[in-house]
């Protein structure tokens, strides 16, 4: 009976285990990484290094964490460690927006909608209570992410000192001369009973009854005196016709306006002269259902300028003006102008001298004193205005249409225009619209169609109503004199007191406080504001009240979804422009928004939404951070279970990758056990060399924020060079030579190196398992893998390599040509495993010297119990012509080994059983389980 010679094999140990078993582990180690401060270990070993600063742009405060705050949090945290490994003192300090109109609704349903006038300070401190109670439930999940950072000592912009550096951010503002008070027209919300910024408003398309309407001219005569007319001028009453899709806003209508580059024509039709745009004259006539209809003069809208019109309905004449918004894209050329009810109108109005008419109150109702519809809501009213048209004869064309407009964000409602009086930043007092642009111009935009986003709406943006009708926000703390309205002249100085106060008692102080306290006797010629400031001002200098205050200006990134090009990216960059001529930011980079395998939005209706919670609580957060990884974040990223699970797949290569390296680590003490990159086979060395050239690869993905392309490099590296390759090569020299062999600890330290390189760059994507890994590898090493910088151990194939990277490249080449004939007589059923083949290989002199220099490793490498290599005119018949990719001549014969099969390592050699000592052994085995000073072919 044959000896069992288990006992002799080097097998793999490690008490990694092979499941990753996330949703149970990543809890145990979070609570390790708080209990032992692993985040403030980061930061004593990163002092002194250069700083790289990520501002986190602020999630709401209500609601649990959705899919896309996971997508935005784990990018900044991969960002941070990645910098953190790159050298960099990288600190991240998460905050929360806490103010505004989603939280005062919220309270206002668990306390009634009468809990805010009754005790207005009792409905801020319940306000204020919710938020938080809404930032703790979202900083567990955040945290569960395993996501870095100063969670203990977060931003809250309803902190007292961050709501007080609000106070003093204005007041810089309003120092440098860019703030206003105006009468404008706001983009209304009223459900929220407010004005709202740009970012607070999304469009959807709505269906509404848009109106062709007759604004008689009043003076035909002089009408006709400045166009070219025809020899027939036609006959009956001349109108100019406006379209709008919005009749409400008619009874503000205080003028007509016409383009003066675009040609009108008046058209004759029976009964009447109807003026229009030359160019659309056929498809209004359509519209109108005219056949009957001639162009009996035409002139350039410049030659109009001037002209009184009749308003349609109210004994009011209005004036025809020229403005270069008026277009042909749809409507008549002639555009209805109300200045109170649109931001193109209020600025052409400005030029004109127009009156800013506002009759609709901050209900949506017209005032008790508009004639015809006092009372009305706005909706109510278009079907009004619609009958008083028609009833008086002013009515062309009315047809539904279904047409792109501006909603309430919370409330998914339509928004109207509407002039109040408001508080402004102004785009275009002291240049701040210029300088802006300038900043922009000195930013990275990642991706680069950024900047001509954000470009775009800077240009051509209104300036910013910073003003909010509101309870729950941070007051403004000013004082304007009761007859003209200007601010008190101590404006600055009395900033600061009042923020003094807000740091000791939170915004409580300036609602509590008496004017006679700061002004004395002033107090009878001023009065307190009582509007509180926009929330994306609050958010928007964080880079003075959080970035400037606790970490250094400019932040080097900001980083956030694509439609903040319209909210924090520009409100962030307007208001430190207004402070400091500056961008806050060097960079700012974008990421696209989540949607389900088919492309579509998620949401709950379809059943499509893939909640993190969920995520992590089966799969692990460590999948959720491989999946944002390995999607490109440019563009729309798309999310399923099935993704999801894919993803769980390759992460399990990956996994099993390291847990293979960690099991022949057995016994391997690096600080004993290494060799020297001169001294490993040559196989190893190409494996440290591979290593070395996916790090590069790697660092510099990080770098470029192209993370998908680290999944990509790092999962081909586990995959194919080690799994398909490396690893599969070196078991039989892992588990059959000597424990202490050159051989065995030449692979071993090549797997040393590359699993403490590739722990590196996993840590920032999968943070637990990089975690796990590294608590596993041999030798002493510090308390955690984030608390180092990339490896820097791997070494290139130096010039005394027996073979170079070219010459690998071509022995894998080889090998996959051998493969393929291997693979053709295991099909056949001529041989079982590799290792029951020979190969011969018949090659030119080139790729034969190549082949030598492996020596009786080639074998090995390629799996089979022989190898040999001749001369190409040696080649039999029978031999198969399979050229390399690059055209290299090789014939490969390879044939079933009629040797026997060696117990041990499954070779089959010529010497088994040649020693009667060790029956069922080859030589190579004899010389590996033999004792010291006997003979050892490969050792």
């Amino acid at each position: 009976m044959k000896p069992d010679y288990k006992d002799t094999l080097n097998l793999p140990k490690t008490d990694f285990p092979m499941r990753g078993n996330l949703a149970r582990r990543e809890p145990e180690m979070l609570a390790a990484w708080e209990r032992d401060g692993l985040y403030e270990q980061i930061r004593a070993a990163c002092t002194g290094r250069p700083r790289f600063i990520l501002a986190d742009g602020p999630p709401y405060a209500n609601g649990d964490i959705h899919i896309g705050h996971a997508v935005n949090k784990i990018l900044k945290d991969i960002i941070v460690k990645s910098r953190t490994l790159a050298g960099y003192d990288a600190p991240y300090i998460p905050g929360w927006d806490c103010h505004g109109l989603p939280i005062e609704l919220q309270v206002e349903r668990a306390r009634g909608k009468q809990a805010k006038a009754e005790d207005p300070r009792a409905f801020r401190e319940a306000c204020r209570a919710y938020a938080l109670e809404q930032v703790e439930r979202q900083r567990r999940d955040f945290k569960r992410l395993g996501v870095l950072g100063e969670w203990d000592r977060p931003y809250l912009t309803m902190d007292y000192t961050n709501e007080a550096d609000i106070m003093r951010a204005l007041g810089r503002i309003i120092e440098r001369s860019h703030v206003v008070q105006g009468y404008k027209p706001v983009h209304w919300c009223v459900d929220c009973g407010s004005a709202l910024a740009e970012a607070e408003v999304e469009y959807e398309d709505k269906t509404s009854v848009a109106v062709d309407v007759r604004f008689h001219a009043l003076e035909e005569e002089d009408l006709l005196r400045r166009m070219q007319l025809a020899p027939d001028t036609g006959d009956g009453p001349v109108s100019v016709v406006i379209w709008t899709t919005t009749p409400w806003t008619l009874p503000a209508n205080q003028a007509v306006a016409l383009n003066a580059e675009l040609d009108y024509a008046l058209v004759a039709v029976p009964g009447e002269r109807l003026l229009v745009a030359a160019d659309l004259v056929e498809g209004l006539m359509a519209r109108y259902g005219l056949e009957e209809y001639r162009i009996v003069a035409r002139a350039r809208g410049a030659a109009l300028e001037g002209l009184l019109l009749q308003h349609p309905f109210y004994d009011r004449q209005v004036p025809v003006i020229l403005g270069d918004h008026v277009n042909l894209e749809a409507g008549t050329g002639a555009v209805h102008t109300a200045p109170g009810h649109g931001q193109e109108d209020y600025i052409v109005g400005l030029r004109y001298g127009l009156p800013v008419d506002h009759p609709v109150g901050g209900d949506g109702r017209f005032l008790p004193d508009t004639p015809l519809f006092a009372g009305e809501t706005v909706d109510e009213a278009n079907g009004h205005v619609v009958e008083v048209l028609r009833e008086r004869g002013q009515l062309v064309h009315a047809q539904k249409f279904r047409h792109s407009y501006p909603h309430c964000w919370r409330h998914k409602t339509p928004i109207i225009f509407r002039a109040t009086s408001q508080w402004f930043i102004s785009m275009d007092k002291a240049e701040l619209r210029e300088k802006a642009l300038e900043a922009i111009g000195r930013v990275r935009w990642v991706p680069d169609w950024g900047r001509a986003r954000i470009e775009g709406m800077v240009s051509h943006r209104p300036d910013w109503c910073i003003s909010r009708q509101r309870s729950w926000g941070v007051p403004m703390p000013l004082f304007v004199n009761r007859e003209t309205g200007a601010l008190h002249p101590d404006t600055q100085k009395l900033i600061e007191q009042v923020a003094q106060r807000v740091e000791r008692e939170g915004i409580e102080a300036w609602f509590a406080l008496d004017p006679k306290e700061l002004l004395g006797e002033d107090a009878e010629r001023f009065e307190k504001v009582t509007d509180t400031l926009d929330v994306w001002f609050d958010s928007g200098v964080t880079h003075a009240t959080v970035t400037e205050r606790r970490l250094g200006l400019p932040a080097d990134l900001y980083l956030e979804g694509s439609d903040q090009h319209r909210g924090w990216f520009q409100s962030s960059l307007l208001t430190a422009v207004a402070m400091r001529d500056e961008a806050p930011y060097r960079a700012v980079l974008t990421h696209g928004f989540t949607v389900d395998a088919q492309g579509q939005k998620m949401s709950k209706s379809r059943g499509n939404v893939v909640a993190p919670q969920k995520v992590m609580d089966t799969l692990g957060a460590d999948i959720l951070r491989l999946w944002v990884a390995a999607t490109d974040f440019s563009g729309e990223m798309a999310v399923s279970d099935e993704i999801l699970k894919r993803t769980a797949d390759a992460y399990r290569r990956m996994r099993n990758t390291a847990r293979f390296l960690l099991a022949n680590l057995n016994g391997f003490d690096p600080a004993r056990d290494r060799l020297q990159a001169a001294h490993l086979l040559p196989l190893d060395r190409w494996a440290v060399d591979q290593a070395l050239r996916v790090q590069q690869q790697v660092i510099r993905a990080y770098d470029q924020y192209q993370f998908h392309q680290i999944y990509q490099r790092v999962h081909n590296f586990c995959s194919v060079e080690m799994g398909s390759f490396y690893l599969d090569v070196i078991k039989d020299r892992q588990y059959t030579t000597q424990a202490n062999s050159r051989a065995r600890r030449s692979a071993q330290t090549a797997m040393y190196h590359i699993v403490e390189a590739m722990t590196r760059w996993l840590a920032p994507i999968l943070s637990f398992t990089a975690e796990e890994i590294w608590q596993h590898i041999p030798g002493e090493r510090n308390a955690s893998v984030l608390l180092n910088t990339w490896y820097e151990d791997l070494s290139p194939l130096g010039s005394d390599a027996p073979l170079g990277v070219e010459d690998w490249r071509r022995v894998l080449e080889v090998r996959q040509c051998v493969s393929r004939e291997l693979e053709r007589l295991r099909n056949a059923g001529d041989i079982g495993a590799a290792l029951d083949a020979e190969v011969d290989l018949y090659c030119d002199a080139g790729l034969e010297e190549v082949l030598g220099r492996l020596e009786d490793e080639l074998h090995f490498v390629l799996l089979t119990s022989h190898a040999r290599v001749h001369a190409r005119a040696e080649a039999p018949a029978d031999a198969v012509e399979t050229p390399l990719p690059d055209g290299t001549p090789l014939a490969v014969r390879v044939s079933r080994c009629a040797h026997p099969k060696c117990v041990r390592c499954w070779h089959r050699r010529e010497d088994v059983d040649a020693d009667p000592d060790h029956p069922g052994l080859c030589g190579r085995c004899v010389s590996n389980v033999a004792g010291p000073g006997e003979r050892r072919r490969f050792a």
